[in-house]
């Protein structure tokens, strides 16, 4: 691709998170992915050449092996003229949301990565004026902890999401907490992964988006009418669903449609389009963890019902994820067990700075990086090796808690779907789909004593005010600015 013949003005902001900056071009199917950085505090070339490579090497080496081929697209890294990309910053500055102007698109080193735009069809190429439909979901941690290291009882009983949902909502982020429960999605379970994908389009938070061709359509903000949204978003779905039927609008049509967007997506969660396993990774057993969260909705349903078992059908081994899932459960000592093993390798860089390098805790991350992982025992041996395995599997693991998967979708005529093409059914449409995984880059080693921090305010904020009001007891044991009592009773 010859960057540097093209307009700026054929490209367009696509998005961006902390540590990057996405755009999209107008016609190819492609993006580029630029660093950014504080206003002053801006890196060499060098330096942002090097972390660029780190990112696509630990995408290739390492993630690759845990996803497979066809889910994981690292890219490349390109140089592109200065002048071209300063004229692209001028142009997307005033599409940013003013959240994230508080750091700046790099400019001076002329690096990016150039990216497949997974909202478009990876998997075949289909003539440019066939319509795309792309759901983006990011499902988050799919297992409650079942490590022994975990010292509240309420982590072995409500999932990281559902708890982090209150303490969001005290801190203004959101107005009332979303029904997802991400182990409904996880638990293979259909009539649970539907009402898990509906919660999502109810409150999308920063979990759902969709794209119609490229361009953003529905990721519901919190201020906004839900029930207007889920119109809005009806009436570009149904050509998708419903081509030539005299369906045409009320609540009737718009809950038909969301019926039929949520059956694709979780038949396409759940089909497998990969056949590579997770190279020599022995996969941790699901069975380790509960396969329930007490605080999800579906669940609370049921025992208002009168019942209390729910049934967990289990994905299919090769569904993105399964996979997802057995990344993530490489955090098998929970914050709080991986947290001393985290000092103790900080204190042996304290002594040895000089072997940060030899350690690979910031790379490079190659081959070499992904066989240390592949050590699954908890049995501490007091060894510096062993914390240091422990912390990479953990950031392996937050890494694809935070993932994101892109379903995108094309309508297909009968007569273009053979085998050789993942096909997906509807009641009046069929599909052709393809699924990748978003949002690979490792967690930052640095960043683990915040996640240590941020456990305990979640567990806490979560015991003091939503637990405590269910239970007398606690609630008189938490009321804050209050002092301790003794209380005499009779016996």
């Amino acid at each position: 691709m010859e960057v540097e013949k093209m307009d700026e003005n054929e490209w367009k902001y696509h998005g961006e998170g902390n540590q990057s900056l996405v755009v999209s071009h107008c016609q190819r199917c492609v993006v580029l992915r630029f660093l950014k950085s504080p206003p002053n505090q801006s890196k060499t070339s060098e330096e942002i050449l090097h972390h660029l490579q780190n990112i696509v090497d630990f995408g290739k080496h390492v993630m690759k092996q845990f996803f497979g081929e066809n889910y994981v697209h690292h890219g490349e890294i390109i140089q592109l003229p200065l002048d071209f990309v300063r004229q692209l910053c001028l142009k997307i500055q005033p599409e940013r949301p003013e959240s994230r102007c508080d750091k700046d698109m790099d400019t001076l080193s002329g690096y990016a990565m150039c990216l497949p735009n997974l909202t478009r069809l990876q998997t075949y190429r289909f003539v440019e004026h066939r319509p795309i439909l792309c759901i983006e979901i990011k499902p988050k941690c799919g297992f409650i902890p079942f490590s022994s290291h975990v010292s509240q009882e309420i982590k072995h009983k409500v999932c990281r999401y559902c708890m982090h949902q209150h303490l969001k909502v005290a801190n203004g982020k959101w107005k009332r907490p979303s029904k997802y429960c991400p182990l409904d999605l996880f638990s293979g379970n259909k009539q649970r992964m539907h009402f898990a994908l509906k919660s999502l389009l109810q409150e999308a938070q920063n979990n759902l988006k969709i794209f119609k061709n490229g361009e953003l359509i529905y990721g519901c903000k919190d201020e906004r009418d839900g029930v207007s949204d889920w119109n809005e978003l009806a009436r570009h779905l149904k050509p998708f669903f419903f081509p030539s039927n005299g369906l045409v609008s009320g609540p009737h049509c718009t809950r038909t449609i969301v019926k039929e967007l949520i059956h694709v997506i979780t038949m396409t969660l759940l089909s497998s389009t990969d056949a590579c396993r997770a190279g020599d990774m022995k996969t941790v057993p699901v069975s380790q963890g509960r396969s329930y969260c007490e605080a999800s909705a579906f669940n609370k349903e049921l025992v208002r019902n009168g019942k209390h078992k729910l049934e967990s059908s289990g994905l299919p081994r090769g569904c993105l994820l399964y996979k997802t899932l057995q990344a993530q459960m490489l955090d098998m000592l929970d914050i709080e067990g991986l947290y001393p093993l985290y000092s103790r390798v900080e204190q042996y860089l304290e002594e040895f700075p000089e072997e940060r390098s030899t350690l690979q805790i910031d790379g490079p991350y190659n081959e070499a990086f992904y066989e240390k992982l592949l050590d699954l025992s908890t049995e501490d041996d007091g060894t510096v090796a062993f914390a240091l395995t422990k912390v990479q599997q953990y950031r392996i693991a937050m890494t694809a808690k935070d993932c994101s998967i892109m379903i995108a979708l094309s309508p297909c005529l009968q007569d273009e779907c053979s085998e050789q093409r993942p096909v997906v059914l509807t009641s009046k449409s069929r599909f052709t789909f393809s699924v990748s995984v978003l949002d690979l880059d490792l967690k930052p080693y640095e960043s683990i004593p915040h996640q240590y921090k941020l456990d305990g305010k979640i567990v806490n904020y979560y015991l003091k005010n939503v637990q405590a009001k269910d239970d007398p007891v606690m609630s008189s044991l938490f009321k804050e600015n209050e002092d301790c009592t003794l209380v005499l009773h009779k016996v």
